[in-house]
């Protein structure tokens, strides 16, 4: 698929006064800008990611009354119970709050709901059972803010309820003892873009701030925390600037040298365990995954219970469960995938069918999220993935979009046609009976056709600055390596070259992937187009080409190589 360029806007005049006082290279003051640093102090605390650079927890709004209650269930014994969500972000904010707790000397059960028989959010039943059992306060952590109603039955059975979350609040806010979310109104913390598991730290550095101990102690403490933070923080794609930088940056620093039984089998089975440090793109596609693929395919408390395992040998059979269920995820997705790609064999184009709708009976509820992804990257359309309960007669759907397409609100221009839905602009999930979907594809297509214009059909391709063959080598690359760890809010640089010929043909990997040799001015180098074959047909060896690309590691030539995201015709 055809992709337009587009170069992210830099400040020049910043970037010299940058690369004037920090004594950086040029491109790298460059691609500062370009990730919105203005002022040398900017990018020397962005280059230099500190603990001491993070916000007090005292500026969320709540955070007093929070800590007092937590202080006072730890104090008296009460029992505490931690309601959290089955992603990573929410097992890892049960993980880091739950031993926060341990650390003051409380202890706090958790509940982590199923994700096929319990769904998202808190449930009344699960309030009255833990009233029940004589629970007197329930924290959660990365769900809860839209929970009025679960709230007030709690306050009715004599729970005082904590609420933690990040997400968007409705209209009214959940009437709880406290409520910690950075995006409540009226709350000025400084930072709007803390995932759950951020929000359940800043709860445990207060706690454990009110313990009296060493320095040394708690500063130990709080970075074997971040590596928590860290995990959860990008697994959930928040921005990694602002703390979320410091978190990722201490955080994954911290993995190299992790003690936990459960951390250290996790990153063993998924192959990390030589690696120092891991880098975010290993959570995002290996640890992440794994941890996911419990709440997917089975129950989420198994996360929970790696991180609590005592030794090595308690911790490697629930990591090897989470790898084979990873396995079974990934098979289930394939399947789902190939049965999709056959029903959009004759899809008609773009502008006839702006918008997918795909719905099949059976298929694994847990994986057609990561499905309705994968048809986004191959069409480039919005897509909504549905599977078919028959016995029930409902339809559970998963949807992502594309820029320029806010899916929640193409949801509500059809409120009234489904069950419940709910999400934001990028991705949103809803049910649905079976017999009202050919209505909803008709519905979301007259919207899409409303709203999104034929050059919306066209991936973008952001490339940040260009970059000559002969400039990559260990100097640049070690100065380019600071700018890291990437993700949303901070990518990974994208370069492109101009005058760039094939060495030799191209090669295909696996039917999908493109390698091959290119040259500049004399100087060659090794690229590789992961699922980029296609292009191998749009090439030609005698005509110049442009390319773009990142620059990584090869292991196995030892030197440095391209990682394609286009090649096209000069």
């Amino acid at each position: 698929m055809r992709r337009r360029w587009t170069e992210r806007e830099s400040d020049p005049e910043a970037a010299r006064l940058i690369a004037a006082e920090l004594k950086t290279p040029a491109i790298v003051a460059r691609l500062l800008t370009q990730r919105g640093v203005r002022t040398p102090d900017e990018a020397r605390a962005f280059l230099e990611p500190s603990i001491d650079a993070l916000h007090s927890p005292d500026g969320l709004l709540g955070m007093p009354a929070a800590l007092g209650r937590l202080r006072q269930a730890i104090a008296d014994g009460e029992k505490i119970l931690i309601y959290g969500d089955y992603d990573v972000d929410g097992t890892t904010s049960v993980v880091l709050l739950s031993k926060a707790v341990e650390l003051a000397g409380g202890k706090a059960d958790y509940h982590v709901p199923h994700r096929v028989r319990e769904g998202y959010g808190m449930r009344e039943d699960v309030i009255e059972r833990a009233a029940s059992e004589g629970i007197k306060l329930i924290i959660s952590v990365d769900t809860g803010i839209r929970e009025i109603e679960v709230v007030e039955k709690a306050a009715s059975l004599g729970i005082d309820c904590i609420i933690t979350d990040h997400h968007i609040p409705e209209d009214a806010i959940p009437r709880a003892l406290a409520v910690l979310n950075p995006n409540q109104p009226g709350c000025s913390y400084p930072d709007k873009n803390l995932c759950g598991v951020g929000i359940a730290f800043k709860l445990g550095y207060a706690l454990l701030a009110t313990l009296g101990w060493p320095e040394d102690r708690f500063r130990r403490t709080v970075e074997s925390m971040l590596m928590i933070v860290a995990i959860g923080s990008i697994a959930d794609l928040v921005p990694l600037a602002g703390e979320n930088r410091v978190f990722a940056s201490i955080g994954l620093r911290g993995l190299a040298r992790a003690r936990n039984p459960g951390l250290r089998a996790l990153l063993d089975v998924a192959g990390l365990a030589d690696k120092n440090p891991p880098t975010a793109g290993d959570i995002g596609f290996r640890i992440g995954p794994r941890m996911n693929a419990a709440g997917r395919m089975d129950t989420a408390r198994a996360v929970v219970e790696l991180f609590a395992a005592a030794d090595d040998a308690a911790a490697r059979p629930i990591a090897e469960k989470l790898d084979a269920l990873n396995a079974e995820r990934q098979a289930a997705e394939q399947q789902v995938v190939e049965s999709i790609l056959e029903l959009l064999a004759d899809t008609p184009p773009p502008d006839v069918a702006p918008f997918l709708v795909v719905a099949g009976e059976g298929w694994h509820p847990g994986v057609i999220g990561i499905v309705a992804s994968r048809i986004v990257e191959r069409f480039h359309r919005p897509t909504l993935v549905l599977s078919i309960d028959l016995a029930t007669g409902l339809a559970t759907g998963s949807g992502r979009s594309i820029p320029g397409f806010h899916l929640t609100e193409a949801f509500t221009s059809l409120d009234g046609i489904f069950e419940r839905y709910g999400g934001h602009a990028m991705a949103a999930g809803c049910t649905i009976r079976a017999d009202r979907i050919e209505a909803l594809r008709r519905g979301l297509n007259d919207y899409a056709a409303e709203t999104l214009g034929p050059d919306d059909f066209i991936p973008l391709q952001p490339v940040d600055s260009e970059l000559r063959f002969g400039d990559i080598g260990d100097r640049l690359m070690t100065s380019l390596e600071k700018l890291a760890p990437h993700g949303i809010g901070n990518p990974a640089p994208v370069f492109f070259a101009r005058d760039v010929y094939l060495v030799g043909p191209p090669r295909i990997l696996k039917e999908k992937h493109l390698k091959l040799r290119l040259a500049q001015d004399g100087v060659e180098i090794n690229a590789i187009g992961w699922r980029l074959a296609a292009l191998a047909h749009e090439i030609d060896d005698g005509r110049p080409l442009e390319a773009a690309f990142t620059v990584e590691w090869d292991d196995y030539w030892s030197n440095w190589r391209l990682n394609l995201k286009d090649l096209r015709t000069a």
